[in-house]
């Protein structure tokens, strides 16, 4: 323990210690203590501390306690530093404060790492928040370093440490351990069981923290509010409405009560699970709408694809004086990117911009994601190089945005750089559809098939649906259509409607009947109702002259009841967005758009537009 690393320094503190400026006379031992406890503000306490001073009377620990429990951090330093010998108390005192009130989980080890070079014993009030400070760094370093001195004092048996311990190995990532903790309790109580609980959640195995709550139950525990908002978001994980109703169910028999952390996770989980309409009602019953709550309906329309929703409820929100947070602004971010809903999505980055959220990195994600979708790719790539830090996400959605935008060149680019910059980030199935997708949209066949063929060997990938389809489209594109075709036959999976669509739009463009003919006998099987399919193929028979097969398949839509789906658009007005189907009655205002769709058309032509009315 001697060689430990020091995190960071310890801050140095200019300001002077509070004196008193005039003479007050002294007060009894008992009544200062009784108004210490009493105090609420930072003048009062200072006036108090004077009396002590005056007094001789060294109750700095009742004065740092106070302190801390009221979160002023500055003086709190002032007067540990002033403490000529600390005992185990003070240290305890400030490491709980670091790790809890101030979350500065560094300084909380570095505090840790003083008291043992200091001379002190660490106690079993000193492991907890030792535990917490490693697991939100997180530091396995640390934290395995801090578990190896509690056993060495005979103090990693206490209960309140065990608890801490599970929760520490679970976000280092280090479920094994935290496993091992948990069954060495020798009595365990519903804090273990959640401590436990949570840690599976926290490592990605909702599954496993669904059947420790099944044993918890066998066992005769009863569930608190942390054991119901934990159990609802294994729920939604795995997508279990039914066991989700049994848990809401026994959370109304069991009498916990609820709070924004439980309606919150049963909307989550409502959402996750595709119930939207059951989310509304739980939201609409709540009587106070706190933030969380907020956050869980709006996230829970935009990740089921009703972002107009999601964002009509921002609006409502921010009419109500809710003020957002990053998870607010994530959620509402997302529906705007997949509307197209630019002024909103401004707004909101303008917003983030102001309160500094712009360096959180799903934030800063969700903006790029954004402003990319809108075709804002110029403020995307501003936003992503001022990112002080980016996971694998924010570079997929960069990578991505160029891609989709045509900057196949600069996608590449980037993927190659952040293999150079960032060598610990592996690229995952999302870079590679990135990757993919950006020499789809420049025809770069050879480098695609290079990238596809590496994936797997080289970066331990996969290749998924996704990924044949990218490279099904891209053979598709540069007409190497029997090579498309062969590709998909021996793929290990069955081909999607996506893929073959995209095969039938190619056979289209190269007028290939024959093959077009096998992808047709496959898609209007697997979409029987799709109107697109049918008109496909009714050109590629018109386009080779076949009359009386291009009929055939106009009157097969008949037969099967068939309709062509209207054309839609959007447009964002006023922070609303309105949807518009082709066929629709405009005829107040069809003359005027008229005129604009005219005026456009001459501005393309001036541009070099020449429509191919062969495809239409």
């Amino acid at each position: 323990m001697k060689n430990l690393p020091i995190l960071l320094s310890f801050p140095p503190f200019q300001t002077q210690m509070f004196k008193p400026k005039a003479f007050v006379p002294p007060s009894s031992p008992a009544h200062l203590l009784s108004l210490l406890k009493q105090s609420k503000t930072l003048e009062s306490i200072k006036q108090i501390h004077s009396q002590m001073l005056v007094s001789s009377l060294h109750f700095q620990n009742h004065l740092l306690c106070k302190l801390v429990d009221l979160k002023f951090f500055s003086y709190s330093f002032l007067l540990f530093s002033q403490i000529s010998s600390p005992n185990d108390f003070s240290f305890n005192i400030m490491i709980r404060g670091l790790s809890t009130s101030w979350k500065n989980y560094a300084l909380a080890l570095k505090f840790y790492l003083r008291l043992l070079q200091s001379g002190e014993n660490p106690s079993k009030f000193t492991y907890p928040f030792v535990f917490i400070a490693a697991a939100n760094l997180p530091s396995a370093y640390h934290g395995l370093s801090a578990h190896s001195s509690a056993i060495q004092r005979g103090l990693d048996l206490d209960l309140n440490t065990q608890h801490s311990l599970i929760t520490m190995y679970a976000r280092c990532g280090d479920l094994k351990s935290a496993w091992k903790v948990f069954d060495g309790i020798a009595e365990r109580d519903v804090v273990s069981w959640n401590a436990m609980i949570s840690g599976c959640m926290k490592m990605g195995f909702a599954m496993q923290a669904l059947e420790l709550f099944r044993r918890m139950r066998r066992e005769g525990f009863d569930m608190n509010g942390m054991t119901a908002a934990s159990i609802l978001a294994a729920c939604g994980e795995v997508g279990d409405l039914n066991l989700g109703q049994e848990v809401a169910a026994l959370v109304e028999e069991s009498g916990v009560e609820m709070n924004s952390f439980i309606w919150s996770a049963l909307i989550d989980m409502y959402g996750k699970c595709g119930n939207l309409e059951e989310a509304r009602r739980v939201f609409d019953g709540i009587s106070k709408q706190d933030l969380p709550v907020w956050n869980a309906m709006i996230t829970g329309y935009s990740q089921n694809g009703l972002s107009n929703e999601s964002i009509k409820l921002f609006n409502t929100m921010r009419e109500a004086n809710v003020e957002p947070d990053k998870m607010t602004l994530v959620g509402v971010l997302s529906a705007c990117g997949a509307t197209g809903a630019l002024e909103l999505g401004s707004w909101v980055d303008d917003f983030a911009l102001r309160r500094g959220l712009h360096h959180n990195v799903y934030v800063g994600t969700a903006l790029i994601d954004m402003h990319a979708k809108c075709g804002n790719v110029d403020r995307a790539i501003t936003i992503f190089t001022s990112m002080p830090n980016r996971n694998i996400v924010s570079w997929n959605a960069m990578i991505s945005g160029l891609a989709f935008h045509g900057r196949g060149r600069e996608a590449i680019s980037l993927f190659t750089r952040m293999r150079n910059e960032e060598p610990t980030l592996r690229p995952n199935d999302v870079t590679f559809i990135g990757v993919l997708t950006a020499c789809v949209h420049v025809g770069l066949v050879q480098e695609g098939r290079d990238w596809f063929n590496l994936m797997k060997p080289k970066f331990g990938v996969v290749p998924k649906i996704e990924h044949y389809s990218c490279m099904v489209d891209l053979l598709a594109r540069a007409g190497n259509l029997e090579e498309a075709w062969d590709l998909m036959e021996k793929m290990p999976v069955r081909p999607d409607a996506v893929m073959l669509g995209a095969l039938l739009c190619a056979c289209r463009s190269f007028r290939n009947v024959e093959i077009g003919e096998r992808v047709m006998s496959r898609i209007l099987k697997l979409e029987p109702l799709n109107s697109g399919n049918y008109v496909i193929s009714s050109k590629i028979y018109a386009c080779s002259k076949r009359w009386d097969d291009s009929a055939r398949m106009r009157g097969l839509m008949r037969e099967r009841g068939v309709s062509k789906t209207p054309g839609c658009s959007w447009i964002e007005v006023d922070n609303e967005v309105h949807e518009f189907h082709a066929g629709e009655g405009l005829q107040a205002i069809s003359t005027e758009i008229y005129q604009i769709i005219e005026i456009l058309i001459d501005e393309m032509m001036i541009h070099g537009y020449n429509p191919n009315i062969s495809l239409v």
